[in-house]
Formats: C-alpha cells, structure tokens, sequence
C-alpha cells in the first residue's frame, strides 16, 4: 500500500462531515464586502500604509536576508520596535515574523520543564501549539477559579497564566484584572495575547491591557499580531525588557527564524502611526460590530469580532457560500476551530464599512440567516 494511501479516505470523511477545507484565491479589487478578514482599521490598502510599505522596499530590498540575530535587523525593524513599546505602554517590544511565532516564541522560552502553564480553554491555536512545544506541565482551566486552583496546587517553581485578550471566535473580552490579581497572589507570570484587541480594545486603541489599567505592569507579557488592525504582516512580545533580551538568548522561532522583511515592518510602522494620530478609529469599529450583531440578530460584542451560531457544519457552510453569492464574504468556523454543534458564522467589523455596506448586509442576512436558524 502507497504510504500515502490513507489521504483519499481521510479526505472523504471530512467531506461527508462538511469539514472540508478549501482554498478560494480572491482578486484584486473584488467589489464584495469583507466581513471575514482580519483588517480592522481598513489600513491594509491606505495609501499612508502601502507608501510606508514601497518606501521600505525600495531603501531595504524584497527581504531582511538573515535571521534577526545576523543581518535581519535593520533601523526600521528598531523603529517600529520603540513606537510599538511607547503606544502599547510596554518596557520593550521585539518583532517576530508573525504573531504565530511571537507566541511560540514568547512561551517557549519563558517556561520549559520544571514549569507549569495553566492555559484557556478557548485559546487560539497558536498558543495550544506554544505550550505543546514548551515542555512544561499544562493545565487547561476555565475560569478564573480554576486558574486560581491550578496554582493553588503547583509544585514548579515557575508559572504562567496564558490567555487571549479577546477570543478570536466570539468576541468575548477575558477578565484580564481578575487573572491578573490571582497571577500576582500566586507569584505566576500573566501572558495575553493581544492579538484582537491592539487596535480596537482599550484607550486609542492600545489594547485590553491598557483598557484595565495593566500596560506596562512588571509581571504581565503581552504578544501582538501586525497582521490584523495593523494592515501588516507580523508579530510582537511586549514586556519587561529583561523578558526581550531574555527572547533574543532563547526564542527559537526568533534566533532561527529570517527576519521580517522590511516592507512589512514598514507598512506596520506607518498602520500604527495612522491609529495614533487617529484615536477615533477604534470607536468606528464598535460601532460597525454592533450594525453587524444588530443585522444578525446577535448581541453587540465588546470587540470587533461578531459570532452567529448556526449550529451543523453543512448549515453554516451553506448559509457562507450564499452570503459569498450576494456579495457579502463571512467567516465559516467549524470543528475542530469551535466544538462540535456550534458551526458559526464569525463576522469582522471594520472600521471603513459605510452605510450603504451595511445597508447591503442588513439586506443579505434577512434572507440567509432567518431560513438557516430556522433549519
């Protein structure tokens, strides 16, 4: 038998469950409205944002040509570095090639065997990946309280609390001030990633941790993602800089990985300086998130992330692909991205979304959503 063999009926049963993933290429300039993607602020085509991306080019060439450690820093990768720190109220920062790495790399690092993890349940995959890697013990908690148990009852030395800012599926904010004060009370480091919250959360945007009063506290780290309100490509860990020099001795997915290229940093440097200069944007995304929830018949969420759940795979693949149909592109999120029964639709706002968009939406989800949630 072909060592390979095992793929055709592997694929067959995800097609019959509906959980078949495909690649769909989308064109330039697709008149469509995007509710999928991750562009919150609408900076991936400004033309402050894509000039800042050009000019890099053209001064530092298509790629950074080393890893971060040999001749893949350069000043611009520095610059971004301080104004990132200065804006997220952050010591330090220190720029991964993704927010993907920045999460390996930040918990990779800052545990290892001898050290436990308490994880959320409802953590995004990078992060699941970062503790698998990490060689610590892990405990999946779901609360507070049973953060708060788990270290209750820890024998290693060391511990980190790890958490999404704002869950990537639902929206939902997590109660950082909470977890916090029991990290402190238990001498545990606080990991969040900000992922969805740089950008939309907090006061100008500067995240959840900034909203409650915890940027910059000495036992709190926190990775960022370039890729989403950013417009960009890449990622960050803010904290201490004795944590950054620490990542720069002992962060695989840093010391082996190349740089980012330089036209990514600089599209990302110029999509920060538009939010800093531009404090109302992350209000406007609120409000386009409440448009959408009100659309769908859903509660406003407190994030930039609306979720509408249809339950069956075939049910909401079927109710994305008629969306796609007229004009409206939505996430489709199944198993194994949410558990089994609570297939959903998961729509972005966006801050540049205008009336007549979310007039068109309003429109789209009368006739697909209301016949879908009545299946």
């Amino acid at each position: 038998m072909h060592p390979l063999a095992w793929l055709d009926a592997h694929a067959a049963a995800r097609r019959a469950a509906g959980l078949r993933r495909e690649l769909t290429p989308r064109a330039a300039g697709d008149p469509g409205i995007d509710l999928a993607g991750n562009d919150y602020l609408g900076l991936c085509t400004d033309p402050r944002v894509v000039d800042g991306g050009v000019e890099a080019l053209r001064t530092w060439g298509a790629g950074s040509t080393g890893s971060r450690l040999v001749t893949g820093t350069t000043a611009l990768h520095a610059e971004l570095e301080r104004e990132l720190a200065a804006f997220c109220g952050a010591e330090s920062a220190l720029v991964f090639s993704s927010g993907y790495a920045a999460n390996l790399g930040a918990l990779t690092a800052l545990s290892g065997p001898g050290a436990l993890i308490v994880s959320d349940v409802a953590n995004h995959a990078s992060l699941v990946d970062a503790c698998r890697l990490s060689r610590a013990r892990i405990v999946v908690a779901d609360g507070p309280a049973a953060v708060d148990a788990a270290l209750a009852q820890r024998t290693e030395t060391r511990a980190l609390v790890v958490t999404d800012s704002v869950n990537s599926v639902d929206g939902g904010l997590a109660p950082l001030r909470e977890l916090h004060a029991i990290s402190r009370s238990r001498e545990a480091l606080l990991v969040v990633d900000e992922a969805h919250g740089l950008g939309v959360c907090g006061p100008g945007g500067r995240g959840l941790l900034a909203g409650v009063g915890l940027a910059g506290a000495d036992d709190v780290v926190a990775t960022v993602t370039l890729s989403k309100a950013l417009g960009s490509q890449g990622g960050a860990v803010l904290g201490p800089a004795a944590v950054t020099a620490h990542l720069v001795d002992s962060a695989r997915s840093f010391i082996f990985d190349t740089g980012l290229a330089p036209a990514c940093v600089g599209s990302a440097l110029a999509a920060l300086r538009v939010l800093a200069a531009t404090p109302s944007l992350p209000a406007a995304v609120l409000r386009a998130a409440a448009d959408l929830a009100a659309a769908a018949g859903v509660p406003a969420p407190a994030s930039s992330v609306v979720s509408v759940v249809l339950g069956e795979p075939a049910r909401a693949l079927a109710a994305a692909r008629r969306c796609a149909e007229l004009g409206v592109r939505v996430g489709c999120f199944r198993p194994p991205s949410v558990p089994e029964g609570t297939s959903r639709l998961r729509l972005t706002a966006r801050a540049t979304l205008t009336a007549d968009d979310l007039a068109h939406v309003r429109r789209v989800f009368a006739e697909v959503l209301a016949p879908a949630a009545a299946r």
